[in-house]
């Protein structure tokens, strides 16, 4: 079995479409965008802790929205001008899965970056004190 074929066998067609070729999913429709738990984000595909919900924040995007990263080595980062515009696509340097896009029209007051994630790359895992 082939690369693609494990791919497709583990993950759902949403998620096989966003994560392997860089789809996105529709917006207000993802399963973390209004996420209020404590916890971690990771990788769909791999399990690589990405981001912490203590980095989340509500853009108004549609999207789960990140200030930063974990740790930017958690993170690959690529040119997209696809869609006629110019954006920065987020992947995981692990696996490669494809994350969403950097902004840098986030929060001023902390980084100014807007990582705008698919839910459908992401698992999260709830902090043990978490109550919610």
């Amino acid at each position: 079995m082939n690369e693609d074929e494990q791919w497709r066998e583990k993950l759902t067609s949403n998620e096989y479409h966003v994560c392997r070729e860089k789809g996105t999913e529709p917006a207000f429709s993802g399963e973390y965008n209004n996420n209020k738990r404590t916890g971690e984000y990771l990788c769909k595909c791999c399990g690589e802790s990405l981001f912490r919900s203590e980095t989340k924040y509500d853009s108004g995007s549609g999207w789960p929205s990140f200030d930063g990263p974990v740790s930017e080595a958690t993170i690959r980062y690529k040119e997209d001008g696809s869609l006629g515009m110019r954006r920065t696509e987020v992947m995981c340097d692990k696996c490669g899965c494809h994350l969403g896009h950097m902004f840098e029209d986030g929060p001023r007051e902390t980084t100014g970056k807007r990582y705008c994630i698919n839910s459908a790359s992401l698992n999260f895992k709830t902090d043990k004190t978490d109550q919610g």
